[in-house]
């Protein structure tokens, strides 16, 4: 009868750290499809700029088009379920001890969820949409916390586990 060896600690924080992500990630997607109008208002008026120091030399950077806004809205949602079914899928590899694919999963699950929260909401929305300057419309602390929590679930998961075999 086979033996599974033992679980390590890094394998089991590895596990339940991509498990954490990956259910945050699908309740912001299913919170974002069963109450499509609360963050729908957020990104309007992001993007609309509506709520900023109204800056005529940024104020061009501005999108009003509700079709387009929409269109931003339903991409996000989109990008998080999409995440959140990879992080999933890695969690369960994590579970299957399968190592490997687990990780490159994870990691590519983790980074979906940088790409979006850096790269979309923190540089874009942040920077270009000028959401600092708003004092009713600012997600850029909600980013930053699921940013820097991928980022350090992305170094968990990519730490070596001594199992690896040495480069030649």
């Amino acid at each position: 009868m086979p033996t599974t060896p033992p679980r390590s600690a890094l394998h089991l924080a590895a596990t339940l750290l991509t498990a954490t992500v990956a259910l945050y990630t699908a309740l912001v997607a299913f919170g974002n499809i069963t109450d499509f109008g609360t963050n729908q208002q957020f990104v309007r008026h992001v993007l609309a700029m509506d709520t900023t120091f109204k800056d005529e030399d940024l104020m061009w950077r501005a999108i009003t088009s509700k079709g387009l806004q929409d269109a931003a809205y339903v991409a996000i949602i989109v990008w998080e379920t999409l995440a959140a079914l990879v992080l999933i899928y890695g969690t369960w590899l994590w579970v299957r001890r399968d190592d490997p694919s687990a990780r490159r999963f994870s990691t590519y699950g983790l980074l979906m969820l940088m790409l979006l929260f850096g790269g979309g909401f923190i540089a874009i929305g942040g920077e270009w949409f000028s959401m600092w300057q708003s004092g009713d419309w600012n997600g850029l602390d909600a980013a930053t916390r699921v940013f820097l929590l991928s980022g350090v679930v992305l170094l968990v998961v990519n730490l070596p586990s001594g199992k690896e075999k040495p480069a030649t």
